[in-house]
């Protein structure tokens, strides 16, 4: 950048409506409510900082204030220090995230600091400097706040500041654009002697209103929350201004576009088809998986960003690189497998294109094996998961791949910020990574494994995917949030576009945008069946369980039946059944991890009854077509098993009309005598809930019987003329 654009931006007074890189928040009326508590404006400045992902990403930087209440244990003041806990998120931070610490007990700890090699013990001595008995966790970055006097203090990882972080020439780049106001302290790790060295540049510099951590992101404070608040964003604004008055043309972004994309529907058609085949890569590896590896679920994107950097001559030369900040690179591995598949490449060629990627990956899984061999300590945790977490494709995008969802998703947003950094950096210098030794030492950190190690055992489903037809209401509704709660992914759908609106908003309240999507599905239309088999392969990476749980049913005597009602009756309950599982076997097969399908049938299947034949011969064909596919499947690891409910009444919309007539009459009973007639004639007397259904469905997926197929469950109460044998 030319001198006069820095000698400009250092001649500029930024107010609050002229901010253009970042968004200003603040509201004066809102702060007002919080006047006189330090804690709560810490917690409002907190969140605005965190609700721009300009300036911070998911669960990174901290912020902090200093106070002094009346100690409990003395009834003097005290000088406390706040700051945000370990593994909290600054967008969504409460009270309850905060650790609040004795600042002079803090302090002493360098009475008791033993050097670098030591300084991770010093973690555990933050517990003695506990002031609230309430407080999260203290992260390794307390002492970073604790040694600086500020009252109010900012640490974020903002893009626009980590690309000049992370320029080969950052330093000089901070010290010319700053005019010194903000201090510079070259890469090292997170910890206690980081802290002592931040507060070493202050007493050498006591003008400065920030430091810049090479390589790592940005320290900015103020004497009250809104000085620290606008400290923070002027800062951050002069590095984006920076970066975007960087003369244009004398580099082309990434080194000039190498190819074009293909059009943004061929891109989501050309990902949904190769997502399974990627998923199953990452899930058939011999090593241990990783919490915050290559895992069970995916995320893809196509954003700009990310088409980008891929279609660029530069990708094979930045790619491998990696990432430089600390944050970014424990989110996104080593480096990302780039695929060498042309963009042309006949993704539904499964075959040929495993070929082709079978190579890549045990490349990749080698690579990160000699790494880790090669960076590893005596005493480094064993090896993770060697596969990728983040996978690129020239011309359509990139995958990433997690434990869950919002791993993998947050994944994708750190990869992007990494993108942003690379690009800020190579248009005012030259991009540098972290080197691969101080990568590992932040990936195999002892601190960073025992939070892994703290963190909750997934739920029985985690990391599984679930689409269950018919799941706006009814069995198919209580079935999907079973299984959800159980920690799976869940398709929800219906062919009933309003039912299926109310449904996708009842589960909002209930679950995040990480658990369920919502597809509108007709069982006996292909076209809409892939869709929503795309869209799964989309949002989460494949489908691993698939319950055939739509239906309908007709109940009339012989001769009123016509050749309509015979046919909805097969085409839904036969055919989509049909449909449905080749559709769901074809995407296990891409995945080669086998699978769970479960049709939801009835007893009907095995009882004669009046006014029934279309529905119950139906029933009966899909029963033996349960049959059928267990036996074709189980070289492919695929289970199919059966479940036959009875008179599952509740929130059923085959129970609103005619269907509820037919049986009230073929009975001799009345409508509203129903449950009780279908209840007393069972061996339990019991009446048969959706939850009922669904808990079935879950003892065949939850892995205590994954040796088993070709079984059937009667889930009616007890009928005795539908026993099996």
């Amino acid at each position: 950048m030319k001198s006069e654009n820095i000698n400009a931006l250092n001649n500029t007074s930024i107010k609050a409506e002229g901010f253009k890189h970042v968004s200003y928040l603040w509201d004066e009326a809102e702060a007002a409510r919080f006047a006189g508590d330090e804690v709560a404006l810490l917690i409002y400045r907190s969140n605005l900082l965190g609700a721009d992902l300009r300036l911070t990403n998911y669960g990174g930087g901290n912020t902090s204030c200093k106070t002094k209440p009346i100690d409990p244990l003395t009834g003097k003041e005290v000088e406390v220090m706040w700051i945000k806990g370990s593994g909290g998120d600054l967008g969504t931070l409460k009270k309850s995230g905060l650790a609040a610490l004795y600042l002079n007990r803090l302090r002493n700890l360098k009475n008791v600091y033993r050097g670098l090699e030591h300084e991770d013990e010093m973690v555990e001595l933050f517990n003695y400097c506990i002031y609230d008995l309430n407080s999260k966790a203290p992260s390794i970055d307390t002492p970073l706040h604790g040694f600086l006097p500020f009252k109010h203090i900012d640490h974020l990882h903002p893009d626009a500041a980590i690309a000049i972080a992370a320029a080969k020439d950052g330093k000089k780049i901070t010290e010319d654009l700053f005019n010194g106001e903000i201090g510079w302290v070259d890469w090292q790790r997170p910890g206690f002697d980081l802290g002592l060295k931040m507060k070493q540049t202050l007493d050498e510099n006591p003008n400065i209103r920030g430091i810049m951590l090479g390589s790592h992101g940005l320290f900015t404070w103020g004497d009250t929350a809104y000085k620290s608040y606008i400290n923070t964003l002027e800062v951050i604004e002069r590095c984006a201004e920076y970066l975007a008055l960087s003369p244009k043309g004398e580099k082309k972004t990434f080194g000039g576009a190498k190819l074009t994309s293909l059009p943004k529907e061929e891109r989501l058609k050309k990902a949904a088809a190769l997502m399974p085949i990627l998923r199953g890569f990452c899930l058939n590896s011999d090593l241990q998986s990783s919490p915050l590896g290559a895992g069970g679920l995916a995320h893809f994107s196509d954003d700009e960003k990310v088409l980008e950097l891929i279609n660029s001559n530069d990708l094979n030369k930045l790619a491998p690189m990696g990432t430089s900040c600390p944050d970014h690179f424990l989110r996104t591995k080593i480096s990302p497998l780039v695929l060498n598949l042309a963009v042309d490449e006949d993704v539904n060629n499964i075959s040929i294109i495993k070929q082709k990627l079978q190579p890549q990956f045990e490349a990749y899984r080698k690579m990160y094996a000699d790494y880790y061999d090669k960076c590893k300590h005596a005493n480094s945790p064993a090896m993770r998961d060697a596969n990728p977490v983040v996978i690129l494709y020239a011309g359509v995008g990139m995958f990433t791949f997690a434990k869950n969802k919002q791993t993998a998703r947050i994944a994708a947003e750190f990869y992007i910020n990494a993108i942003n950094v690379m690009k800020g950096a190579e248009t005012i210098s030259e991009y540098t990574s972290l080197p691969k030794q101080e990568a590992f030492n932040i990936e195999y950190w002892l601190l960073e494994e025992a939070k892994l190690q703290r963190l909750p055992k997934p739920k029985t489903l985690s990391g599984k995917i679930a689409l269950i037809t018919g799941s706006a209401g009814g069995i198919g509704k209580a079935i999907a949030k079973k299984f959800a709660d159980e920690g799976a992914c869940v398709i929800i759908n219906d062919n009933d576009a309003t039912r299926l609106q109310t449904a996708a908003a009842e589960f909002s309240e209930q679950y995040s945008k990480d658990v369920f999507i919502a597809e509108l599905l007709d069982v006996t239309n292909t076209s809409t069946i892939s869709k929503t088999f795309d869209a799964a392969s989309l949002a989460f990476g494949g489908v691993d369980i698939v319950v055939n749980c739509a239906g309908l049913s007709i109940s009339k005597p012989l001769e009123e039946h016509t050749e309509k009602d015979w046919d909805i009756l097969y085409d839904v309950l036969v055919r989509g059944q049909f449909l449905i599982t080749q559709k769901a076997v074809e995407i296990m097969r891409k995945q080669n991890t086998g699978g769970d399908i479960i049709n939801i049938v009835s007893k009907n299947a095995l009882v004669s009854g009046p006014n029934n034949a279309a529905y119950g011969s139906a029933k009966a064909a899909q029963l033996h077509l349960s049959r059928l596919n267990a036996a074709e499947l189980g070289k492919d690891k695929i289970r199919v098993n059966v479940v036959n409910p009875d008179a599952v009444i509740a929130d059923s919309k085959i129970w609103e009309g005619a269907w509820a007539e037919g049986r009230a009459k073929a009975y001799g009973v009345k409508v509203e005598e129903l449950p009780s007639y279908y209840a007393k004639r069972t061996l339990l007397n019991e009446i048969i809930l959706p939850e009922d259904i669904a808990n079935a469905c879950f003892v065949f997926v939850s892995g205590l019987l994954h040796k088993s197929t070709g079984n059937v469950l009667n889930v009616d109460g007890g009928v005795a003329m539908a026993f099996v044998r």
